[in-house]
């Protein structure tokens, strides 16, 4: 049962109040044990901003982000995010192979949003399983030894001419038809995070260090 004697011993970690408390134990209670995000190359930090805050909004606790670039976490160090920045976790790599070593731990399935002929739309997609989904660059999109280790691609019908939506878009439809596959199959109840993983998160939720950190460097 977790309570305020988990924060109590802990200096780095600000005060709770019973009704902020209360608040968070339900937000952690509904986390998705078994989905993700792997952003790979995302340059804009608007875009990073808002996969963050559709994660957060659909339980989703932490992210997978390949960069090669020197300080890259930077892009996700900027005021847009850095809201979202404080209810997940932010896993970095610079190479795909051990991102995706990383991710198979928790995560075995692995699906890129890449437009192929034999993708199959996040309407078909069953959601029910532990899995990532992989979003690339804004322009040069997935690399193909992401796509090459991944288990399959995912895409979103469209009826225009532009044949793909902004990342932050398609990440959105993604994650809320997953959300709604799972929410309808009691996922979150069926495999909640462990308990001590649940104590965890609520330390780095009230960290001292999440909100006292420069998000503007």
């Amino acid at each position: 049962m977790i309570s305020k004697k988990h924060l109590k011993a802990d200096k780095n970690n600000w005060p709770v109040t019973d009704e902020r408390l209360q608040k968070l134990k339900e937000v952690l209670k509904n986390r998705q044990s078994g989905l993700t995000v792997i952003m790979e190359h995302v340059d804009d930090p608007h875009n990073i901003a808002a996969v963050l805050r559709t994660c957060d909004a659909v339980g989703i606790y932490e992210v997978f982000v390949i960069d090669n670039q020197q300080n890259s976490s930077r892009h996700l160090g900027r005021r847009s995010s850095a809201s979202a920045m404080k209810w997940i976790k932010v896993h970095h790599f610079e190479k795909v192979s051990d991102c995706l070593q990383e991710v198979r731990k928790k995560y075995p399935l692995v699906y890129c949003t890449h437009l192929s002929t034999k993708a199959q739309s996040v309407y078909d997609m069953n959601f029910m399983h532990a899995m990532a989904i992989a979003f690339g660059n804004e322009h040069a999109g997935i690399s193909d030894e992401l796509l090459s280790a991944a288990d399959g691609n995912i895409i979103i019908p469209q009826a225009g001419m532009v044949p793909s939506l902004n990342i932050s878009v398609a990440c959105a439809v993604i994650l809320y038809e997953s959300y709604r596959q799972r929410l309808k199959g009691h996922y979150a109840e069926k495999h909640p995070l462990s308990e001590a993983e649940q104590i965890d998160l609520l330390k780095s939720f009230t960290s001292r260090k999440v909100f006292e950190k420069d998000y503007h460097d």
